[in-house]
């Protein structure tokens, strides 16, 4: 425990002494370019609420599903052995679920991200 705490404030004084010389030691010359506000190279125009499109949300949603989904039946590979056939069973009702939720999603269109054919 005292090397835990010891490595914790080794950091913190650390981080605190860089941040610090980095404010002293710093140029600081504003004008109006550095002011700008920057988002990954591209300069801001327009009005800055948009609204993205829902199946982006979808995108993410699903991702966060999966790979939640992904780090549990790792940790479970990982102590398949010493859980036996019960862990096997909770797996397997996992993975169920799981595809029941895909397959409900599925039916009611959430996978249909492109124009819709009439």
């Amino acid at each position: 425990m005292f090397t835990l705490t010891l490595y914790a404030v080794v950091v913190i004084a650390l981080t605190i002494a860089l941040l610090f010389l980095s404010r002293w030691l710093g140029q600081r010359l504003p004008n109006d370019e550095k002011l700008r506000v920057y988002e990954s190279g591209i300069i801001p125009t327009g009005q800055a609420r948009l609204r993205y499109p829902v199946p982006f949300f979808m995108v993410a949603i699903f991702f966060l599903i999966f790979d939640v989904e992904g780090a549990y039946i790792f940790s479970w590979a990982v102590a398949s052995r010493s859980l036996g056939w019960a862990g096997w069973f909770q797996i397997e009702f996992f993975i169920a679920v799981l595809i029941a939720g895909l397959v409900y999603i599925w039916v009611k269109g959430g996978l249909e991200w492109g124009p819709h054919r009439d």
